[in-house]
C-alpha cells in the first residue's frame, strides 16, 4: 500500500488541512493519507499545544467518515522531540509492506535542508509538495529557497491542490477573541472544540 504521511501539530485540525489531505488521497496514487499528529515539533514550543490526546481526538473525528484518511499517533511512542527520519525508520520497520511518502507545503521545502538527516529522507522517499499563498515580502525568498532540492527526482510538485489561507494560530487567536470559527473547522471538530472550551483563555 502506498501511504502519504501528512505531519502536523493539528492544533487544531482545520478545513485547510482536510482539503489538502483529501486532494492527495483522491488525485495522487496514494491508497491512504495518514495524518501524523506530532507530540512535539522541534521548532515549536510545546506550551502552545493542546494535550496530545485532544489533538489526536480532533484528527480522528475529522477523518472518521473517510476511509482514505487515517489519524496516526505513531510519534507518541517515539522519543521527543520528534524527528521525521526517526518516524520514517520506525514506520518502515513496523509496516515493511507499505511505501511511505511525505506531503509538505512549499514553505516547509524551503527549510528542508535544515531537517535532521534530510539527505536520507529525500533519497529514500518521495516528497509531494503542495503550494501555499505567499505574501509580497516572502516572494523573493520563495525561489531562492527551492533551488537546492526542487530538481531532485523524488520531489513532486502538485500544482492544482486547492489552497486556503487558514492557519491553526489564526483560529486559536480568533477563538480567544470570541470570534465565530465554525466555518473554518469541520462540524464535529468545531463541536468538540466548543464543548471542551479549547483556546478560549
Amino acid at each position: 500500500m502506498k501511504v502519504g504521511l501528512y505531519f502536523g501539530s493539528f492544533n487544531p485540525i482545520h478545513i485547510g488541512h482536510l482539503i489538502i489531505a483529501n486532494y492527495m488521497a483522491e488525485y495522487t496514487d496514494f491508497d491512504q493519507v495518514w495524518l501524523v499528529v506530532s507530540p512535539q515539533n522541534p521548532h515549536k514550543k510545546k506550551v502552545s499545544l493542546l494535550e496530545d490526546y485532544h489533538r489526536l481526538t480532533l484528527v480522528n473525528i475529522a477523518v472518521e467518515s473517510n476511509d482514505k484518511l487515517h489519524a496516526c499517533d505513531i510519534e507518541f511512542k517515539l522519543p521527543q522531540p520528534s524527528y521525521t527520519i526517526t518516524t520514517l525508520v520506525y514506520l518502515k520497520e513496523k509496516y515493511p509492506q507499505h511505501d511511505f511518502s511525505l506531503l509538505m507545503g512549499e514553505d516547509n521545502l524551503r527549510s528542508f535542508h535544515k531537517w535532521f538527516n534530510y539527505e536520507e529522507i529525500i533519497d529514500n522517499h518521495q516528497l509531494f509538495i503542495y503550494p501555499r499563498v505567499y505574501t509580497e515580502q516572502e516572494i523573493p525568498k520563495k525561489e531562492e529557497a527551492l533551488v537546492s532540492v526542487k530538481n531532485h527526482k523524488n520531489v513532486i510538485f502538485c500544482k492544482d491542490v486547492p489552497i486556503m489561507k487558514i492557519s491553526s494560530s489564526f483560529i486559536r487567536h480568533a477563538i480567544k477573541n470570541k470570534k465565530d470559527v465554525r466555518y473554518l473547522l469541520s462540524s464535529p471538530v468545531f463541536k468538540y472544540v466548543d464543548e471542551m472550551n479549547f483556546y478560549k483563555k
